[in-house]
């Protein structure tokens, strides 16, 4: 055999013998839209607030039990705000264990809660944002209230399989569009 011949032989037999190395997972680049806010303000409606320009608005009309003042913000890469509006008529108690009850359902899955409150004292509003880590459905919550006649709720979803890696970046670019909701919410 000539030598070079016999070179590749050995190398081929050698390489069979070393297990591979995988590479490391990877995500697609994802490009969000820039930051600009439009006013939602409809005549029929309890509340207005700013929402991101690439949101579209839409009456929920999907949950078995909507309401007229509920919402849906669909924002881009599948993921949608659920908004739900309810008056207050001696229920806010009830209504805070809702919230509490929504949100504590993921700690199955979550690996971190994280409660940022909401006080807005010149406009007689406050709340509760809630950050939830992990592989759980939903990754955002919050409430925001004037404790007297009005009450939102509101939760971020995607469309996705729970990937909390892969959804990171569009969990905090859109955390940001909810706190300015949130900021700019106003009841009439």
């Amino acid at each position: 055999m000539k030598p070079c011949i016999l070179y590749f032989l050995l190398l081929g037999v050698a390489a069979c013998g070393n297990p591979s190395t995988p590479k490391p997972e990877g995500y697609l680049r994802i490009d969000l839209p820039d930051k600009h806010y439009r006013l939602f303000d409809s005549v029929t409606f309890p509340y207005r607030f700013e929402c991101p320009v690439y949101a579209r608005v839409a009456p929920d009309t999907t949950s078995y039990n909507h309401e007229p003042y509920w919402l849906n913000i669909n924002l881009p890469e599948k993921a949608t705000i659920h908004f739900s509006y309810k008056k207050i008529k001696n229920n806010f108690p009830d209504l805070l264990n809702d919230v509490h009850n929504f949100v504590y359902r993921h700690v199955i899955k979550a690996s971190a809660i994280t409660e940022t409150p909401i006080r807005y004292s010149g406009k007689k509003t406050c709340g509760m944002l809630y950050e939830i880590s992990g592989e759980a459905a939903s990754s955002v919550q919050f409430y925001v209230t004037d404790s007297v006649r009005h009450f939102v709720r509101g939760a971020l979803y995607f469309m996705e399989t729970p990937n909390y890696a892969y959804l990171a970046p569009m969990i905090s670019y859109y955390t940001l569009d909810i706190e300015h909701l949130i900021e700019t919410l106003q009841w009439k």
